[in-house]
């Protein structure tokens, strides 16, 4: 796709669950692929940059076996790598390339590294000087300075502590440290500058010493790792959620209003930049964090306040926070991010040009950058985005200003978090969720809304409808539980229009049926299969916004819908549609046991105990009685403007 237009936003609730960090993923990865013994590695980023790694490891002889969606076996080497000639391409990851090229510097044999043109003007000097420092023999192919390299066999000796410098990237530290335990000596890493980024080498150390490696350290100047260490396999490891991934939604509660929740980092994460939550609070946000999760949301009263921060330990998640500043109530100033500049792009650069674009006033300094709130929005700007990923996701959050923002490229995503886009619509997208007792007219308004407004549309009881059908063709019994809740998460089903399928066959009218209907009762009563439809039902949200009809949409769904209506009639007035629907199907019907059956009912959905017939304390309540389906239609559409839920522009 060459761009991607997301419509104007005005609100951002919901819960999503990270995909893992890059940055441990790849840690991960290669620790596991030099430590003795077996290491499954769960929870895995799936992104360009994983993959990178991954094929390289293969290369390099690593036997690694998927044993799910996000989870390999990887049998190690012990050691430095046991093929002994490679040439490894290994795109614009950072994280694949840094650590790879210290690891084969003492593997003892000849290795080719390359990347794409963007990776060979990222500096890896300071890594190579290092290497050299203990005798490995690595020259560059181009650039003095720069990929591409090569790397010859040579006998590594640590008689003199390594001096390498933190100033530019972390990344050549966690290289280092990474790779010296392959020597058997005793190694000592000296700073010959500050060192910036130090939650990423905090995340280098800690994944190490979980594979037994344990680095002695003198503040943030000294590292030593005794003689007589090797990497050994924990047996399992679970990769963190992303917490820089963290950042664009945790921003986007705080600008959106929220409540908006991230699960797979929280108050235990290993890694720094959940330090974003607290420079999100001093903007005054309010912030609740659990061992695995953050929640965001606006602040009370006002707006975002402006800030003036050092943001050294957090450079890639202050990308977002210079995005957050289009929201704060005066200039906002990012310090000491010098490292921008040797990224994926130079980024000060890139993001003083696009955040300009929006309509910010931004002044860029060698190692700062200083945004001042638009006063005007500007409308349908077309956001480069460099080939940075970063950069794609932390300026979409500009479309909450009420503005149309076009994404140029969103593809680019894809290096650390592929369903980026997918995941921030499932919480900004508008959602209409409109409920009532049978007859009350809930599917057919709710299916004319949603065309009126070219709304997606998720009928939930056609999912359990067809839960009740797939279980019926794989012999299930409806009261099975446990089974029919396997059937029901891992459903194959397709809409298209007034096409139904069931694993590829159109089902439509088999749905319709009586049976079918009763079925769709007796399941949906099931708080198994009611928890796995969730999911499902909630990756219908999705931009410009979606109307959802069914009975637990606004409370449990989407419990933060802006707009949830309950229709209502009388018991009279739906039991005359009903016996008019069955006559003009040329259906026999009477009045009376019509009106009996929806009495009796009603009586029974509002008792059971799973997803009872109630309106929700925040809907608004529609009565019908007296309304034709187009006089219900205008009237939801007046509720759904008078609540935000309608797209249109500040």
């Amino acid at each position: 796709m060459e761009f991607l237009d997301i419509p104007p936003l005005h609100r951002a609730a919901g819960v999503i669950r990270l995909p893992g960090s890059k940055s441990i993923s790849n840690r991960t990865l290669l620790l596991a692929a030099l430590a003795d013994g077996v290491t499954e590695v769960r929870d895995l980023l799936d992104s360009d940059d994983t993959r990178v790694m991954l094929a390289a490891l293969r290369t390099l002889g690593v036997d690694i076996e998927p044993i799910g969606s996000d989870a390999y076996r990887v049998t190690g080497q012990g050691g430095g790598f046991r093929v002994k000639e490679a040439d490894l391409f290994l795109g614009n990851a950072g994280t694949a390339f840094r650590p790879l090229t210290a690891a084969l510097a003492l593997s003892g044999g000849d290795y080719r590294l390359s990347g794409v043109a963007r990776m060979h003007e990222r500096p890896i000097g300071d890594l190579v000087d290092g290497l050299r420092q203990m005798g490995c023999v690595v020259n560059y192919l181009g650039k003095e300075g720069y990929p591409p390299l090569v790397v010859r066999p040579a006998v590594a000796s640590l008689t003199a502590p390594i001096r390498v410098r933190g100033d530019v990237s972390s990344q050549f530290l966690t290289a280092l440290l990474m790779a010296l335990p392959l020597t058997g000596q005793t190694a000592v890493i000296e700073m010959s500058t500050e060192l910036i980024s130090r939650p990423y080498i905090e995340i280098t150390l800690k994944l190490m010493a979980r594979f037994g490696v344990i680095v002695g350290r003198e503040g943030w100047e000294r590292f030593t790792i005794a003689a007589g260490q090797r990497y050994r396999s924990p047996g399992a490891i679970h990769v963190e959620g992303d917490a820089s991934s963290a950042s664009y939604f945790l921003a986007a509660g705080a600008i959106g209003g929220g409540p908006l929740r991230v699960e797979g980092v929280g108050r235990d994460s290993i890694q720094g930049d959940i330090a974003f939550a607290d420079a999100l609070a001093a903007m005054g946000a309010r912030i609740e964090m659990g061992p695995n999760w953050i929640e965001t949301r606006a602040p009370v009263r006002g707006g975002l306040r402006a800030f003036d921060l050092d943001l050294n330990h957090i450079p890639d998640a202050a990308m977002t926070l210079a995005t957050a500043a289009l929201f704060a109530d005066g200039p906002c100033t990012l310090r000491n991010i010098a490292s921008w500049r040797v990224k994926e792009t130079d980024r000060i650069a890139a993001m003083a040009a696009e955040l300009s674009r929006i309509g910010a006033l931004v002044e860029a300094g060698p190692d700062s950058i200083r945004v001042t709130p638009p006063t005007a929005w500007v409308p349908d700007a077309a956001i480069v985005t460099y080939d940075d990923h970063r950069i794609a996701m932390c300026l979409s959050l500009a479309a909450l200003g009420g503005v149309p923002v076009r994404i140029l490229d969103p593809g680019c995503v894809a290096k650390t978090f592929p369903g980026y886009f997918d995941a921030y619509a499932r919480v900004t997208a508008p959602v209409i969720c409109i409920d009532g007792p049978s007859a009350s007219g809930k599917g057919t308004v709710a299916a004319r809304v949603a065309a009126a407004l070219g709304y997606h549309y998720l009928d939930s009881g056609t999912l359990y409808r067809l839960t009740a059908l797939a279980a019926r063709q794989a012999g299930v019994a409806w009261e099975n539980e446990s089974a029919v809740a396997a059937i029901a998460a891992r459903l194959n089903a397709g809409f298209d229009g007034d096409r139904i399928t069931l694993n590829g066959v159109d089902v439509a009218g088999t749905l319709r049926s009586e049976e079918m209907g009763a079925g769709a009762s007796q399941v949906a009563a099931l708080p198994g299969v009611r928890a796995a439809l969730l999911a499902r039902q909630r990756a219908y949200r999705a931009w410009p916004g979606l109307v959802a009809d069914g009975r637990d949409m606004g409370s449990v769904v989407f419990p933060e819908s802006e707009c949830k209506i309950f229709l209502t009639a009388s018991a009279e007035a739906r039991a005359g549609r009903r016996y008019k629907q069955l006559i003009e199907k040329g259906v026999t019907a009477n009045m009376a046991a019509l009106l009996k059956d929806l009495q009796e009912r009603d009586a029974r959905d509002s008792a059971r105990s799973v997803a009872p017939l109630q309106r929700c304390a925040d809907a608004a309540l529609l009565d019908t009685t007296e309304l034709s389906i187009e006089q219900a239609v205008v009237a939801v559409l007046g509720l759904a403007l008078a609540r935000n839920a309608l797209p249109r522009a500040s």
